[in-house]
């Protein structure tokens, strides 16, 4: 079972998702509200991968990602942006924000499975 964290501010968003996939019976997941304890969360956790929204209101989604990736434990894990800011039509061919992988919101169970399937070994 891969181990997903889900950093997104909008709860009903990360409920629902979170339930949607572990109801695959392939996922373990944990859904977190505050970017500013995604460190911590994920320090405990210990995920395979993570979803990372980009836009929070304490703490936005890149500074996030890059403590996460100076932080000795969990700097090999893969870190995806979710984003609503860029629909998958505006983004074209674009398959990176900041050099990190995103899903633009709405996100479907697939496009879950691909890029944990593609990003964790």
């Amino acid at each position: 079972m891969k181990r997903i964290l889900i950093v997104d501010d909008e709860s009903a968003f990360t409920r629902l998702l979170r339930l949607t996939l572990e109801s695959t019976g392939q996922f373990q997941v944990e859904e977190l509200n505050d970017g500013l304890r995604a460190v911590e969360v994920a320090r405990a956790f210990m995920p395979d991968i993570i979803f990372l929204d980009v836009v929070m209101p304490e703490i936005d989604g890149g500074d996030v990602a890059s403590k996460i990736q100076a932080d000795p434990e969990l700097a090999g894990i893969p870190i995806v942006f979710l984003t609503a800011i860029v629909s998958p039509k505006e983004a074209g061919n674009e398959t990176d924000i900041g050099g990190f992988p995103f899903l633009a919101k709405p996100v479907s169970v697939e496009a879950i499975k691909k890029v944990v399937e593609a990003h964790c070994a």
